[in-house]
């Protein structure tokens, strides 16, 4: 079966919940390193009040006994904090009362899905648009990209992330071992590997939010330990650095992505691009660079997978835009919910996480058993396969 999880709740609703199905039995789950991750989400430069009001926490609630996987699905929760002041609001029973006491939205802010949730679902209060579509869902996508992680750090897979710009203020190009990489990054307000770089976007961000502005970035994700083999490019919808792509893009404020070289591929000559192959007996067939970024023909080439997204401003600003009153059809300026000036370094852990959800589901398919046992016994004879090939 393929690895799968759905995801349930509202950002100022009882909680979030994620179902995973397709975890394989007997993996020990890590609950300290689990909930790591979601510490990691919360973090960054330039994040709003909603983060000191939530300590995220997943319980695991079901698929996992004595501390490994069942082979059962898994479900995931993450309480909100804040719905303590919404259970009136948010009640899933009906309530009387005027629009102002039901915290009715009628008034969509431009960047959102308001408007286009309000007429797609035709809902005349766009908050059941805006209490679905936040970015508050990315808690438990943290969490369910976290089971993956540990699924692939069994198999010797390790991703870390960075974030190489926000707004105008560039990191310095970096080629630090992934270890070193992690270790600085995880030391920074930002997410970046130099304090320089760190304290320059520190004051950038604080002019940003004096501005009553916001600002977006550019993070990248990098897997090291893979083998070549995983997707495939006998179907379009099998190539990995495709999938990985649409999950990039599915990350709330995302508007691009590119792997390896990327966009820079559009402007370089041929031989500027791809990666010549090498071989030798102690290390196999290898590249001499990773322009690329670990794929050929939507196949991991056994380099290591480097991905980069691009993250737009945050729509809510203090400094609001125009929009127009569904009710009134008036124009207004739009109103502000509680907002993040930048939630760029939050965004690194939320890709990660994706990406590392979609390197699982490849290697499942590829080396796919019932239980731990059975995938490392297909997954060494695969190995075995390569050396001899």
């Amino acid at each position: 079966m393929s690895l799968r999880y759905l995801t349930a709740g509202e950002t100022h609703g009882p909680q979030l919940t994620a179902i995973v199905e397709g975890m394989p039995s007997n993996l020990r789950i890590d609950f300290e390193a689990l909930n790591f991750q979601l510490l990691r989400r919360q973090k960054g430069y330039g994040r709003g009040r909603r983060m000191q009001i939530e300590q995220d926490r997943a319980d695991i609630v079901g698929g996992v006994r004595h501390g490994q996987t069942t082979g059962a699905p898994i479900a995931l929760v993450v309480a909100n904090n804040d719905w303590k002041h919404w259970t009136k609001i948010m009640n899933i029973e009906p309530i009387e009362g005027t629009d102002e006491e039901k915290r009715r939205v009628h008034r969509p802010r431009p960047g959102h899905a308001d408007l286009n949730g309000g007429l797609k679902y035709d809902l005349k209060d766009l908050r059941n648009v805006l209490e679905r579509s936040s970015a508050r869902e990315t808690a438990v996508r943290v969490a369910v990209g976290a089971l993956a992680r540990q699924l692939l750090e069994a198999f010797g897979i390790r991703i870390g992330g960075q974030v190489l710009r926000i707004g105008e203020i560039a990191a310095p190009a970096n080629n630090l071992p992934l270890d070193e990489l992690i270790s600085r990054t995880e030391a920074s307000s930002v997410r970046v590997v130099d304090e320089e770089t760190e304290k320059k976007m520190e004051a950038y961000i604080d002019q940003i939010k004096k501005d009553g502005d916001s600002v977006g970035g550019i993070v990248e994700c990098i897997v090291e330990g893979l083998p070549v083999g995983l997707g495939s490019y006998v179907q379009y919808d099998r190539k990995l650095d495709a999938r990985i792509a649409q999950a990039v893009m599915s990350i709330n404020a995302f508007k691009g992505v590119e792997i390896g070289i990327g966009f820079e591929a559009g402007i370089l000559r041929g031989s500027q691009v791809h990666d010549e192959i090498l071989y030798s007996e102690e290390t196999g067939y290898t590249r001499a660079s990773n322009r690329l970024g670990g794929f050929e023909g939507g196949i991991t080439n056994g380099m290591p997978v480097v991905v980069r997204g691009v993250m737009k401003p945050i729509p809510t600003l203090y400094k609001p835009l125009r929009s127009v009153d569904i009710d009134t059809k008036e124009a207004f300026n739009a109103q502000v919910e509680r907002s993040d000036a930048c939630a760029v370094p939050a965004a690194s852990v939320v890709m990660e996480s994706v990406v590392a959800w979609e390197v699982a589901k490849a290697f499942l398919e590829k080396f796919g058993g019932d239980s731990m046992e059975e995938i490392r016994a297909n997954y060494d004879n695969y190995k075995r396969q390569l050396e001899n090939y």
